[in-house]
């Protein structure tokens, strides 16, 4: 018996080893198992924490927004994209939609590198950087025909982006002011654009009248009368997106200025018919006096025109004595 339970315990003694180092064989591995899911799980997690803040990143850009410009002529434009970066943007894509025209397209694509457009001809809106590194649109210069909506597109993986343009180009209108007649005045704001305002100050009888141009502007006019003679002096205001004017004029002293010009004119042609009729009496009297020279006789000389006889008479002896003889008789006769 004593040697039976020493061999007894022995063989417990054996089997309690191995079974504990299982158990600590297989702990192990599941903790090894354990720590290795844990540190998958992390990984998991950190890529998903990476796309919600890239995502997060993304929504703080606006995935849509339209906005009002306002460009005075002949100035340039530039418009921006969406603010994407634009490792992000695959294809970038312009649409430019003018009054009475086809929509213009201008796209750049990242994979090939090229850029494409449909019905783009004007050649004052272009890229005015290379479109991988900036995809602003430039109009350059500003025109009147250039009013309309451009819209950005930027396509990225995590969704479409948008930004576009109501862009509407301001012309400053020319003011002009003058008198008609009967205490009128005429106020004119021409060729601006939008169409300008005015207004009179003070209030008279006042008829407005428009006129559309082809180019998109607009030329407004505005005629007042003042009946009151009270009313001396009359201003004019025309206010504009570009400015404001103001003029004045008054009204007795463009009543006489007819009057005046009149005059004018009446003493400039009685001046003006003096100086014609003098010419023409001097150029009158000028030529009869050369009529005159023309037809006098021309004096000649008795010894000139009879040299024979002239010399006969002085060199002849025999006629001298015949005539002093014939003088002689005739006076014993008498």
């Amino acid at each position: 018996m004593p040697c039976f339970g020493r061999t007894h315990l022995q063989l417990l003694w054996i089997l309690t080893v191995f079974l504990v180092a299982g158990y600590i064989s297989a702990g192990m591995e599941g903790f090894a198992t354990s720590g290795n899911s844990t540190q998958q799980m992390g990984q998991n997690n950190n890529g998903s924490a990476s796309s919600v803040d890239r995502k997060q990143n993304h929504a703080k850009v606006p995935t849509e927004v339209n906005s009002s410009l306002t460009v005075p002529v002949d100035t340039k434009a530039v418009l921006s994209c969406p603010p994407v970066p634009l490792t992000n943007a695959i294809v970038t894509t312009w649409e430019i939609m003018l009054t009475d025209k086809p929509s213009c397209i201008r796209a750049y694509g990242r994979e090939k590198n090229e850029t494409t457009e449909v019905n783009c001809t004007d050649e004052r809106i272009t890229w005015p950087y290379r479109p991988d590194q900036n995809a602003a649109l430039q109009i350059d210069p500003v025109v009147p025909p250039h009013d309309g909506f451009y819209r950005c597109e930027v396509v990225t993986p995590d969704g479409n982006f948008y930004h576009g343009y109501h862009l509407q180009v301001l012309v400053a209108p020319e003011v002009t002011l003058f008198q008609s007649k009967n205490r009128t005045v005429v106020c004119m704001a021409v060729a601006g654009k939008p169409a300008a305002r005015i207004s009179w100050t003070p209030d008279g009888d006042c008829v407005p009248e428009n006129k559309y141009w082809d180019n998109g502007t607009v030329t407004v006019q505005s005629t007042c009368h003042w009946a009151e003679s009270n009313v001396s002096t009359v201003s004019c205001s025309v206010s504009h997106e570009a400015g404001n004017w103001s003029l004045s004029t008054e009204l007795n002293q463009g009543a006489k200025t007819p009057e005046n010009l009149s005059i004018i004119c009446i003493t400039l042609s009685i001046f003006f018919l003096v100086i014609v009729g003098s010419i023409w009496l001097l150029k009158i009297i000028g030529c009869r006096k050369c009529k005159l020279k023309k037809t006098e006789p021309i004096p000649v000389e008795e010894d000139e025109m009879q040299p024979y006889e002239s010399y006969t008479e002085k060199s002849n002896p025999l006629y001298d004595t015949t005539d002093r003889v014939l003088k002689t008789s005739q006076v014993l006769q008498s």
